[in-house]
């Protein structure tokens, strides 16, 4: 009788969680059961294990074939914030880059989660820039296995080849092959983590396992905001979700996500408040310039994912104006296009809405609305559609699997033909993109070459130019970043360098004077004029140089190095030993620095031996 009574409870327990969920009446055609299975990687017997692994193992083979190049990269352009801090090399860092955030010279925001994959793998390799980039590819390829079982599990068509598109779509180049938008990748793996921990959550029956499942989503959604702030974007995700699945959204899915949302603003304005304090940043675009922006920026990334050619790292700006029918249109077929869909919901399902709606919500704190650093340079960037890209890819398979299920055997094999060349061609131009990361020369080359207007990527090709001796190019390119931005003093200073290097000196103090005049404060400046007169023996004229230097730039090892060095070659020993500890003790790695720092000890010592 008990056992009775308690088989009737347990049943009663069941029917309750299942009308709470209650399955949707007009679900999407292009994809999705109300209550998906999860994807079972054992399989019903050794067969389907078989094939759920030899699926994960295409899925790794084509994510290392593809970023091949990626392997025998270097470190280029902002790698520099990390491989150059010293809460990174530092054993005592770790606290400081949770704790001390702002010790992180050059980065604007809180994401101790990244540095703290850097301190470690710098405890590791050191700087070594082959273990970073397996790191970033590994994670990517965890980012591939998880969305192919998170799609599987919504029953999503084609959920391995959504899988297999985002493991070599050239897109994601940005943020796998280059090192620093690690944030990309790792944001990316709490983001899918918690995404699924919610849908088991809302599946699960048992009390326990739904607390934990919970916790769970909302314990990676953190660590993902603590990797890269753009995931804030998962409570609507996950809102957007339950509207696809059944029609609605509910006071209940609403109270659940209320913490999430929470959580997502607390850390979003914790994030432009630290940012603000260090990169400041106001373009004082309208909000109507803003929405124009936005609207062509997504059309830009959905013909991007379409048609990935000509892809930059710096694309270069577009004209906003109010005026221009054009941007405009962009706005318009945005416009239309979400209508159409929300009207023709019922006929073609929710799901062709649902992915375009993801993809915009996801690329929402990139589309200008809000100021960052980086619209400085670009509007939009191949990185910022990591994730978004997922919605439209999914919609696209979902489209194509529709349409093949209906054609025979013979054109279903060929549909199958297509996608593989897809797949190969996508591979393709993904091994093409990841080998310009080789280094500077080829990275900067590449950047030049698709947008000449960029005006730091030809500084920065010249000085990385100038780290393999190349002189004369060097100048070609500084010489081009003064056309483009003749009132900057640092292009100047750059140009003034490089002739310095080239041995022609009376030709070099013009640019360095100019960029003074510029701005007197010029670190850039003051060093390399510094430097100029000090190579003339000219070490009087140098040396106050050095001291303004210093005055500007107090934390300078090579102030202090290039100070100590000329009050040497004056004949001040004790003045010169006193800045050259003082430099030795801001940069102790400076073995130049140690080695003229341990001359001048020697000879005072000989000098107190022999009583002068």
């Amino acid at each position: 009788m008990g056992k009775a009574n308690r088989e009737k409870r347990r049943k009663a327990r069941c029917g309750r969680s299942a009308a709470a969920s209650p399955p949707p009446k007009n679900g999407p055609r292009a994809g999705g059961r109300s209550s998906p299975a999860p994807l079972n990687l054992a399989g019903p017997g050794n067969e389907a294990a078989r094939q759920h692994l030899m699926a994960a193992a295409a899925l790794g083979v084509l994510v290392a074939a593809a970023y091949f190049p990626a392997f025998l990269a270097g470190f280029v352009w902002d790698d520099r914030i990390f491989t150059g801090t010293p809460v990174v090399r530092d054993w005592s860092g770790l606290w400081r880059i949770w704790f001390s955030p702002a010790e992180i010279e050059n980065e604007a925001h809180y994401w101790p989660l990244l540095y703290t994959t850097f301190w470690l793998e710098h405890k590791l390799w050191g700087y070594a820039p082959a273990g970073y980039h397996v790191v970033n590819v590994l994670l990517h390829f965890a980012n591939t296995l998880l969305l192919w079982r998170l799609l599987a599990r919504l029953a999503i068509p084609g959920a391995w080849v959504v899988a297999a598109v985002f493991a070599v779509h050239p897109l994601h180049v940005e943020s796998v092959a280059w090192v620093m938008e690690r944030k990309d990748v790792l944001s990316g793996l709490f983001y899918l983590a918690a995404f699924s921990a919610w849908i088991r959550f809302v599946e699960e029956t048992r009390p326990k396992l739904r607390r934990r499942s919970y916790l769970l989503a909302l314990a990676s959604f953190v660590l993902g905001l603590l990797s890269k702030s753009i995931v804030v974007t998962l409570p609507a995700a996950l809102a957007i979700w339950h509207w696809w699945r059944q029609g609605r959204l509910s006071g209940a899915d609403l109270r659940r996500l209320a913490p999430f949302f929470a959580v997502g603003l607390a850390f979003a304005v914790a994030d432009v408040a630290f940012s603000n304090t260090r990169e400041p940043i106001s373009l004082g675009y309208s909000m109507i310039e803003r929405v124009l922006i936005a609207a062509h920026a997504l059309w830009f990334y959905a013909g991007k994912l379409l048609w990935p050619a000509d892809l930059a790292v710096i694309y270069p700006h577009w004209e906003v104006s109010v005026t221009d029918p054009r941007e405009w249109g962009y706005v318009a077929a945005a416009a239309a296009l979400a209508a159409a869909l929300w009207l023709l919901r019922r006929r073609i399902g929710r799901g062709p809405l649902a992915g375009v709606l993801f993809f915009a919500v996801t690329l929402a704190p990139v589309l200008g609305f809000v100021d960052y650093g980086y619209m400085q340079f670009s509007f939009v960037a191949d990185r910022y559609q990591y994730l978004a890209g997922i919605g439209l890819t999914a919609v696209i398979a979902g489209v194509a699997a529709h349409g093949a299920g209906k054609l025979p055997e013979v054109g279903r094999k060929g549909a199958m033909g297509v996608a593989g060349v897809v797949l190969l061609v996508l591979g393709a131009l993904t091994w093409r993109q990841a080998g310009i990361y080789r280094d500077g020369v080829t990275f900067f080359s590449h950047v030049v070459a698709h947008n000449p207007t960029a005006r730091e990527a030809h500084r920065n090709l010249g000085e990385a130019l100038t780290g393999e001796g190349r002189w004369e190019e060097a100048l070609a390119a500084f010489r081009i970043a003064v056309e483009l931005a003749p009132e900057e003093a640092r292009e100047h200073s750059n140009v003034g360098a490089a002739l310095v290097m080239l041995d022609r000196m009376d030709e070099a103090e013009e640019p360095l004077r100019h960029a003074l005049a510029l701005n007197p404060r010029s670190t850039y400046a003051l060093q390399n004029l510094a430097a100029m007169k000090a190579m003339r023996k000219r070490h009087g004229e140098a040396l106050d140089l050095y001291r303004r230097l210093v005055e500007v730039s107090p934390r300078n090892p090579s102030a202090h190095h290039g100070l100590g060095t000329a009050l040497f070659h004056l004949g001040r020993l004790d003045e010169a030993l006193d800045a050259l500890e003082h430099a030795l003790a801001l940069d102790p790695r400076r073995e130049d620095i140690r080695t003229n720092r341990d001359e001048v000890l020697a000879i005072l010592r000989r000098l107190g031996e022999r009583g002068e």
